[in-house]
């Protein structure tokens, strides 16, 4: 037996005082918030799992189009030409690997009630508007598209500026506008699946979806997928949620027109975040928000997704939170910015204390010291124990969740290539969560003192919650946006090819519009 060096003895006295009544609450806490987390994913694929159900019984009942509608015969001309019209309002900026996917996905949306598409830009110098005036092209006889540029934001966030400018240019006959990002991937009956809710339910403010992101396989990429996975949970309820994506929310096309809630005055008076502000506006007013099951998209994540852009992203995810429009929201803001700074490191912390107790014990073990002194980490060891035993159970559970969703996908849009979770690599997964949750705060806590940020190319300063000051600089601001991978300069985009889809929204179209089609 040999004797105890200095580092061995420090790091032994660390590994006993990290069985310290403090510590081991510490550790406690991490494994009920990997517990925690696991039930809520529990409950998420419970309700996603459910709509499966519910569509393959609909399926073996005879109705091959359980994937549009849940009784076949809305599909009858008589029931389609009642159907109210919609605009889908996309704000777009840059171009990359995944939007004209994306963008097909949605303008061969099999809808049968009159829709338009309104793709807005900020110039035509944006690759967005060269790639989505070809696809307008491609289509021009079968969906009424258009494309508007919008100019230069001054007073809120440029994706803001676009939205209003929007619904401005809509259809004065559009009952719901459906704001889209250009990074969703639409299944064919989404929007009538969003239609549907609307029609059933008036009181319903603000209807909302989530994506499922398909991480590309670099550290970035997971991290993505990681960070988003908590808030899944919020969305999959299957009915009233107080979450709210922006990147899919159908809205009352009269609350904008009429300025109900202050919705108009309160994006364009400084907002920063669309979803966030209406998200604020919905509290404030006690107004509906919901998230019906079968509103959950593909998001692929750009393949060469570099962990820069992730820190990018989560830097403006973080730095919603400094943007307010009440005192309300302030303090709503300051209790999710404080919650959740404690709670990611809170996540962390134990992981790190069971990397100590592991290295005293393998220290222990190497070192053939006696059984006296390998009594001082046999508590540790049982901590990390249980911690790795709920971790498994945590990752069992997103895996789940994330199967689940995955099926769910395939059968909402049958014709689209298989989604699977070979991809998937669940080491990465658990890295990107130990990452992830370490820089969330570090991001949050810069936000907080810098009050300012640098999305796609425009550098936006907040003063009491609001936008203050735009600066524009091609020459500084970074060549890509974050999830799509999109150049923001200087790609023009390229050629698309018809889908079969489009076909079939030709023949929905005909339905309501035969003159249009006379020819």
């Amino acid at each position: 037996m040999s004797a105890m060096d200095p580092i061995d003895s420090f790091l032994f006295y660390l590994s006993r005082a990290l069985c310290s009544p403090l510590a081991v609450f510490i550790q406690i806490q991490g494994c009920f918030i990997c517990l925690t987390l696991a039930l809520g994913w529990a409950c998420a694929a419970y309700v996603r799992n459910r709509e499966i159900k519910r569509l393959k019984d609909s399926m073996q009942d005879g109705n091959s189009f359980a994937f549009l509608c849940h009784d076949i015969d809305e599909l009858e001309h008589f029931n389609q030409i009642k159907l109210p019209r919609v605009s889908v309002v996309m704000p777009l900026k840059g171009f990359g690997e995944h939007n004209l996917h994306n963008w097909r996905s949605q303008i061969t949306s099999l809808y049968g009630g009159p829709l338009e598409f309104l793709f807005i830009v900020e110039s035509t110098e944006d690759p967005a508007y060269h790639a989505v005036s070809r696809l307008i092209s491609d289509f021009k006889d079968e969906v009424d598209a258009e494309i508007i540029v919008a100019g230069h934001s001054t007073t809120c966030s440029q994706k803001i500026h676009n939205q209003l400018v929007g619904v401005e240019k809509m259809h004065k006959d559009s009952k719901y506008v459906l704001f889209l990002d250009d990074d969703v991937r639409l299944h064919p009956g989404s929007i009538g699946a969003l239609t549907a809710e609307m029609e059933k339910n008036p009181e319903i403010f603000i209807q909302t979806g989530y994506p499922l992101d398909l991480p590309s396989g670099s550290l970035g990429s997971y991290c993505i997928y990681e960070y988003h996975m908590p808030c899944s949970m919020g969305f999959a309820t299957g009915g009233k949620t107080f979450f709210l994506w922006g990147g899919c929310m159908m809205m009352h096309a009269d609350d904008f027109r009429q300025d109900r809630y202050g919705v108009v005055s309160g994006l364009g008076d400084g907002g920063y975040s669309d979803d966030m502000t209406l998200a604020a506006i919905a509290g404030a007013h006690k107004r509906l928000i919901t998230s019906p099951p079968v509103a959950v998209f593909p998001h692929p994540l750009a393949s060469d997704l570099s962990f820069p852009r992730y820190w990018n992203y989560l830097r403006k995810q973080t730095f919603v939170l400094e943007s307010y429009i009440s005192r309300v929201n302030w303090i709503m803001n300051r209790a999710l910015f404080t919650s959740h700074c404690y709670l990611s490191w809170g996540f962390v912390m134990p992981y790190l204390m069971s990397m100590i107790h592991i290295t005293a014990a393998l220290r222990i073990y190497i070192k053939g010291y006696t059984y006296d002194e390998a009594t001082i980490t046999s508590g540790g060891l049982v901590l990390v124990a249980t911690l790795s035993t709920c971790t498994l159970i945590e990752l069992l559970s997103m895996w789940n969740l994330t199967r689940i969703e995955v099926h769910l996908c395939n059968i909402l849009s049958p014709e689209a290539p298989r989604l699977s979770l070979a991809s998937y690599n669940w080491a990465l997964v658990f890295i990107a969560m130990l990452v992830d949750n370490f820089l969330y705060p570090i991001s949050a806590f810069r936000s907080h003192f810098s009050q300012s940020i640098n999305w796609s190319g425009i550098r936006y300063h907040l003063k009491d919650g609001k936008i203050s000051k735009i600066e524009r600089s091609k020459d500084t601001g970074p060549k890509y946006t974050d999830l799509g991978g999109k150049h923001l300069y200087g790609k023009k985009g390229a050629p698309t090819k018809v889908s079969f889809l489009s076909s079939l929204a030709r023949t929905l179209a005909q339905w309501h519009q035969p003159k249009k089609f006379d020819s």
